[in-house]
C-alpha cells in the first residue's frame, strides 16, 4: 500500500498528518508494504518532521489561491500552480500511490489536481470551521472529505462529508505535571500560564503578553511559547523590562515538540492563536482558554474557529483589539481565579476534541486505498 501525503505551510497541517501516519501503521500491523511519500514545499518544519518520522519528501512549487486581488496572483495561477501540477504528476507517476491525503489548503492544490488527473483517489481534510478557496475546489475532486467543525459539512457534497474532529499526536493528551515541574523548573505551589504563539510566532500576541509581563510574573509562572522568528526580540524586550528567561517564573521558548504535552499538563491556562490544531490540544488536555484570533487570516478562519469555541462557551476570546493591559489582565486574572468559572470552561472545552479521530482517518485512507 502506498500512501502520498501532502499540506504544510504550517505545524497546523504538518502535525495532523503524522498523527494519521501513526494511526495507519498501527492499523496495518506494523506490515513493511505500507509506503508513504510527502509532497509539500521545501520548509525547515516539513523536513524536521518528516526525517523524524522517517517519511521521504519531495519539493514541489506551491501557489496561494487568494478572495483578495495582488498581483501576485497572476505569478501564482501562471507559474507556480502549474509547476507545481507538473511536479506533482511526475513524482506520482514515479511512486503511483493508492491514495493521496490531503491536509488541505494551497500546498495540497497541486497534488490533488494531479491525482485527479491520474484517477487516484484523493481524502481530503478541513481543520478549519470555515474552508478555505483552496479546499472548496478540491471538494469537488476528493472521494472523501473529513471536518473538524460541527456546521462545515454544509460548504461540501453532503455524499462526501464525515465530521471526525481534528487528529493530534496522542501523547499531546498524556503529559505528566511532576515532568513539567522539572523540565520547565517551575515552582508547584504557583498557577502557570501557557502562552502559545504559533509555530510562526504571533508578534501581537508577544506584545501584549510582554506589556504586563511584569505584573503577571507577581502572582503566576509563564510557558511562553514566542515563535522561532520572535524568540530573540522577545528576549530583549523582556530583559528591558527587568525580566530574565528561567528567572522569577518566566519560560520563553522559540518552540516546543517533545515537551509540548508536558507544558500542557502543567498549565491552568492556556493563551493561544485560534488555529484548529492549537485549539484542539487545549480541549484534548481539557485546560480553560484565552483565545486571541488572527484579525485578517485567510478566510478569516481563526476568527470562525474562535467563534465556534465562544458560542459553546467553551472559551474567553479577545480580539486583538482588547488586548489593552488592563483587559487582558483582568481577563487572566477572571479565567485563574474563578473556580467555578474555570470548570465550565474545562467541562465544555472537552467537546471539541475526538481521541478516535485519527484512527477514524486512517481507517478511511486504507479503505480508499484498497
Amino acid at each position: 500500500m502506498r500512501i502520498v501525503l501532502t499540506g504544510g505551510g504550517t505545524g497546523g497541517h504538518i502535525f495532523p498528518i503524522v498523527a494519521v501516519v501513526k494511526k495507519i501503521k498501527e492499523l496495518a500491523g506494523g506490515k513493511s508494504e505500507v509506503e508513504f511519500l510527502f509532497l509539500g514545499p521545501d520548509g525547515e518544519l516539513e523536513k524536521q518532521v518528516m526525517e523524524r518520522e522517517f517519511i521521504p519528501t519531495r519539493k514541489i512549487q506551491c501557489g496561494k489561491l487568494r478572495r483578495y486581488f495582488s498581483l501576485l496572483t497572476f505569478t501564482d495561477l501562471a507559474v507556480k500552480i502549474p509547476i507545481g501540477v507538473v511536479q506533482s504528476l511526475w513524482h506520482l507517476l514515479v511512486f503511483m500511490p493508492d491514495v493521496v491525503f490531503a491536509k488541505g489548503g494551497y500546498v495540497s492544490f497541486p497534488v490533488a489536481v494531479a491525482a485527479w488527473l491520474y484517477r487516484i483517489p484523493v481524502i481530503l481534510h478541513e481543520s478549519d470551521a470555515a474552508p478555505g478557496l483552496a479546499n472548496q475546489i478540491l471538494s469537488r475532486l476528493a472521494k472523501r472529505i473529513i471536518v473538524s467543525f460541527p456546521g462545515s459539512e454544509t460548504f461540501f457534497p453532503e455524499r462526501k462529508v464525515i465530521l471526525v474532529g481534528n487528529p493530534i499526536r496522542e501523547e499531546l493528551a498524556s503529559g505528566s505535571k511532576e515532568e513539567a515541574v522539572k523540565k520547565f523548573s517551575l515552582d508547584p505551589s504557583k498557577k502557570t500560564i501557557l502562552i502559545i504563539g504559533g509555530s510562526q510566532g504571533a508578534r501581537s500576541l508577544n506584545r501584549a503578553v510582554l506589556n504586563i509581563l511584569p505584573k503577571l510574573l507577581k502572582k503566576w509562572q509563564t510557558i511562553h511559547l514566542t515563535g522561532k522568528n520572535e524568540y530573540e526580540s522577545v528576549l530583549q524586550e523582556a530583559g528591558k523590562l527587568g525580566v530574565k528567561a528561567a528567572h522569577g517564573g518566566y519560560h520563553p521558548y522559540p518552540f516546543l515538540f517533545d515537551e509540548l504535552w508536558h507544558a500542557f499538563s502543567a498549565a491552568d491556562l492556556v493563551v493561544s492563536r485560534a488555529g484548529a490544531n492549537a485549539l484542539t490540544e487545549i480541549a484534548a488536555n481539557a485546560k480553560p482558554a484565552i483565545i486571541v484570533p488572527i484579525e485578517g487570516s485567510a478566510n478569516k478562519h481563526q476568527e470562525q474557529n474562535a467563534f465556534a469555541f465562544s458560542q459553546a462557551g467553551a472559551a474567553v476570546v479577545l480580539g486583538q483589539d482588547n488586548l489593552g493591559e488592563n483587559i487582558f489582565f483582568e481577563k487572566i486574572e477572571q479565567v485563574l481565579e474563578d473556580k467555578e468559572f474555570n470548570f465550565e470552561l474545562r467541562e465544555r472545552i472537552k467537546k471539541f476534541y475526538n481521541p478516535k479521530a485519527a484512527e477514524i482517518i486512517a481507517g478511511e485512507i486504507i479503505k480508499l486505498a484498497g
